[in-house]
């Protein structure tokens, strides 16, 4: 991940966790999304089997945060972002989940919040997945 050409965070083989925040998140929320997190059994074990969390194979994750996972577009053809949090909510908030991992042992990067971010992806699977705690 890039913010004005220069890389702010890069992991290995692990996940890439597009973290959204709206207003009635909390501390709660965040701490139960780090521990879904590291214990989602979605890494394949030696079978090719979807069995495994992160914690268990070592890999590791990178955090990007993204208020326009938020967005409505149910009336018109403009997106409206109500529904996320501002920064002063979410910030705090998705520095909780990137503490969360670290605190269960799982190498983190992060982007830069608030920042215009270039975020490259292997998407090896592909499994893609909504998180909602």
């Amino acid at each position: 991940m890039t913010v004005d050409g220069a890389v702010v965070g890069a992991v290995g083989a692990g996940l890439c966790v597009f973290v959204g925040v709206t207003h009635d998140d909390g501390e709660e929320q965040a701490d139960r999304l780090a521990g879904k997190l590291a214990g989602l059994r979605i890494m394949d074990d030696d079978d090719g089997v979807m069995n495994r969390s992160i914690a268990e194979t070592g890999g590791e994750v990178l955090v990007v945060s993204q208020f326009t996972l938020y967005g409505d577009t149910a009336r018109g053809r403009r997106p409206t972002w109500i529904a996320a949090a501002p920064p002063e909510h979410a910030e705090p908030l998705v520095e909780r989940v990137v503490q969360g991992l670290r605190d269960q042992g799982i190498r983190v990067e992060t982007g830069r919040f608030r920042a215009v971010m270039q975020v490259e992806l292997v998407n090896d699977g592909p499994a893609t997945l909504l998180i909602e705690v």
